[in-house]
C-alpha cells in the first residue's frame, strides 16, 4: 500500500520541479533581455543632469575657415662655416693666445707649440741658402769669361734652388706650429694647457660662424614640386618655446636619396643675437600653395573607426507619438583632411551650420536623445601652446 501511494506522488513531485525550474529560466532570460535597457535608463537618469536625463553634450557649429597649407618638417642647425681646429703636427703647447666664447678675425693665431728646435733649423738652412745664393753669383761671373764650364754653372744654380726650397719647408713646418683661425667666427671652450702635449689631428678649440645659419632638412619627393627658392620658413626650438624664427630657402639639392626618395634642402635664418646655435633640433612650417577655405572643427568633434570617421549632428524632431520637439544625435559619415593645431579639415560629410557634436560622443548612438551644456568647450586652437609655457 505504502509502495503504491509513492509510485503516485512521485509524478506530482518531478512535475512541480520541472515548472520551478521553467519560471527560473524565464526570470533569467527576462533579466538578461531587460538588463541593456535598465541600464540605459539607470545611466540616463544618473549621468544626464539636465534635459530629463538625456546625455550632456558640448557642440560647436561648422564654419568655414582660411586654411594656408603647410608642409611640415624637421631639421638640425649648421654653421655656415664651422670646423673643430686641430694642429697638423704633435708638439708642446707652448701659448695659448684666445678666451673661450670670444670672437676672432680671419688669421688670428689661437694656440702655438713649441718651435725652438725647428727655428735653430731654419736658420741653418738658411745660412746654407745664403751660401749656395754666394757661389751661384761667382759661377756666374767666371761663367761670362769662360771661367767654369756651363756644367759647373748650372750645378751651381740646381744646389741654390734646392737650399732655398729646404728653407721654404722648415718655414712651412714652423708655421703649422701655430694654429690660426681659418675664418671669422666665434670660439668655443679651451681643450688645451700649455704645457701639454698636444698629437696631430686632436681638437684644440671648435669655431663656429653663426650668422647667418643655416637649418637642413629633408622632404619627400612627392612633395618637391611645393618648393622653391625663397619660400619663407617659419621654425621653432624647444629652447625658445612659443618663439618663432623666419628663414628662407637657398638651396635644394640637385638629387634624391636613393634609398630613402627623400631630397636634401638647406634653408638660411638670420642670427645676429646669436640665439640658435649648430646642432639644435628645429621642427619648421612651409607655407605651399594658396590660401583655401574649408569647414573646420575641433580634432574632439571627429570619431575615428576602422569602418570610417564620423561625427554627430544635433537636429531637433518630433517624437513620433507627437508632442513637443526635442534635440537628438544623428551620425554622420564623414571625410577628413589635413589637421592644424587642434583643429581637422572636414571634406565631406557635413554642411555650413550644422551643429556638431564635440564631447560626450561616447554615450551616444544614431538617433540617442541629447542635451546641450556648452560652459566648457574642447580646445580649438589651430596654433595651440603648451600649458607649462
Amino acid at each position: 500500500m505504502d509502495t503504491m501511494v509513492q509510485r503516485t506522488r512521485r509524478p506530482r513531485s518531478t512535475t512541480f520541479r520541472m515548472i520551478i525550474m521553467l519560471v527560473a529560466v524565464v526570470v533569467v532570460l527576462g533579466f538578461v533581455f531587460a538588463w541593456p535597457i535598465l541600464k540605459y535608463m539607470i545611466g540616463g537618469a544618473g549621468g544626464g543632469g539636465m534635459g530629463g536625463g538625456a546625455p550632456v553634450v558640448s557642440t560647436i557649429v561648422t564654419r568655414y575657415e582660411e586654411w594656408q597649407p603647410h608642409l611640415q618638417v624637421v631639421g638640425s642647425l649648421r654653421a655656415v662655416n664651422g670646423a673643430d681646429l686641430a694642429f697638423e703636427t704633435p708638439g708642446v703647447v707652448e701659448k695659448v693666445y684666445f678666451d673661450a666664447g670670444g670672437d676672432v678675425a680671419k688669421g688670428t693665431p689661437l694656440v702655438s707649440l713649441r718651435a725652438a728646435d725647428d727655428i735653430a733649423r731654419l736658420h741653418t738652412l738658411q745660412a746654407a741658402a745664403n751660401l749656395a745664393a754666394t757661389t751661384y753669383a761667382r759661377a756666374q761671373k767666371l761663367f761670362s769669361i769662360n771661367g767654369i764650364s756651363r756644367q759647373q754653372l748650372e750645378q751651381d744654380a740646381a744646389a741654390l734652388r734646392s737650399a732655398q726650397a729646404q728653407v721654404a719647408e722648415q718655414q712651412a713646418v714652423i708655421a703649422k706650429k701655430v694654429l690660426r683661425a681659418p675664418f671669422a667666427g666665434h670660439l668655443g671652450l679651451r681643450r688645451v694647457n700649455v704645457g701639454e702635449y698636444v698629437n696631430a689631428g686632436v681638437p684644440v678649440v671648435t669655431l663656429q660662424m653663426l650668422d647667418p645659419i643655416f637649418l637642413d632638412f629633408t622632404v619627400p619627393q612627392q612633395k618637391l614640386s611645393q618648393l622653391e627658392i625663397g619660400q619663407t620658413v617659419n621654425a621653432q626650438f624647444d629652447a625658445y618655446p612659443g618663439v618663432a624664427f623666419s628663414g628662407t630657402i637657398t638651396s635644394i639639392d640637385p638629387k634624391a636619396d636613393q634609398e630613402t626618395r627623400n631630397v636634401a634642402v638647406r634653408a638660411t635664418f638670420p642670427n645676429a643675437d646669436r640665439k640658435l646655435v649648430p646642432g639644435m633640433f628645429a621642427t619648421a612650417q612651409i607655407a605651399v600653395g594658396q590660401p583655401q577655405r574649408y569647414l573646420t572643427l575641433p580634432q574632439t568633434a571627429v570619431t575615428f573607426n576602422p569602418y570610417g570617421s564620423t561625427a554627430y549632428v544635433v537636429e531637433q524632431q518630433k517624437p513620433p507619438g507627437g508632442g513637443p520637439a526635442q534635440l537628438v544625435a544623428r551620425q554622420n559619415f564623414i571625410t577628413t583632411g589635413d589637421t592644424r593645431g587642434d583643429q581637422i579639415q572636414i571634406l565631406s560629410g557635413l554642411k555650413e551650420g550644422e551643429i556638431v557634436v564635440t564631447s560626450g560622443q561616447i554615450k551616444l548612438q544614431n538617433g540617442s536623445p541629447v542635451a546641450i551644456n556648452n560652459a566648457i568647450h574642447p580646445t580649438n586652437n589651430p596654433n595651440p601652446t603648451p600649458i607649462e609655457q
